[in-house]
Parts: structure tokens; sequence; C-alpha cells
């Protein structure tokens, strides 16, 4: 059984931003399954690494719409997706430095409540926005 789930109630309506969004919810699964499946820490390592890389790429892409059409609430978000990174960034350091041995549910449960909270939350007060620029 997956971590979590995709559900309309993580649907912004922007394409390239759901899009993102699926293969961030399908990302963290496959970190949850490898962790669930006693996979070796090499192979958790990169599993994380991608989930990293493809959670900076979105947040480029979600902050570049943002800055192209002015949106007012850029800064807020912008700390949020930087406070986010720092954090799983500090994680993926940890890991590797063999300060922490393993992946724990703690950290898999934080990244899908912060991704949930941040989709619902902070990412659902653009769309209106965005959408009133014609971004679809």
């Amino acid at each position: 059984m997956p971590l979590m789930e995709w559900s309309d109630k993580l649907s912004t309506g922007i394409g390239v931003f759901d899009a993102d969004h699926k293969k961030l919810v399908s990302m963290v699964n496959n970190l949850y399954d490898a962790v669930q499946g006693g996979q070796g820490k090499e192979a958790l390592g990169k599993i994380l690494d991608g989930l990293i890389d493809y959670t900076k790429s979105h947040f480029g892409r979600e902050e570049e719409y943002m800055t192209k059409h002015g949106y007012p609430d850029i800064v807020a978000h912008k700390n949020e997706h930087t406070n986010l990174t720092r954090q799983v960034l500090d994680v993926q350091s940890k890991y590797k430095a063999g300060v922490t041995s393993t992946l724990s549910l703690e950290v898999l449960n934080f990244l899908k409540n912060w991704l949930i909270k941040h989709i619902q939350g902070t990412d659902k007060k653009y769309v209106p926005f965005l959408t009133s620029k014609g971004v679809r």
C-alpha cells in the first residue's frame, strides 16, 4: 500500500504543476517502498537524490511562473521552498555521512505531510492569480 495517494484534493488545475505533483507523490511512494523493502543504503540514497533533484526542479518551475506573471506572494512561497530544501538537504547530508543510518518513517511522513499541506494550502493560493493570467 502506498504511503500517499493522488487525489483531486491535490489538484491545482494547472497541468504542469499537477504533473509535477503527481510525480513527487510517486517518488515519495518509491522511497517509502524502498525503505519498507529493506533496500540498501546506496539504493535508498539514489532514490532520495532523485526526489531532491526533482523537487528543486519543480520549485524552480513554480517560481519561474510566479516571477513571469508577477505573483504578489512570491517571497513567502519561495521561503517555504527554501526551508523545505534546507531540511531535506540536511537529511540527505546526515544520511550520506552515516549520522543517520536509516530513513525513518518519521522522515517519510514529514515529506508526505509537507507535500499535502503545501499543495492544498500554499500552492492553491496561486491558482486564481495564475489562471487569471492564462496559465492552465
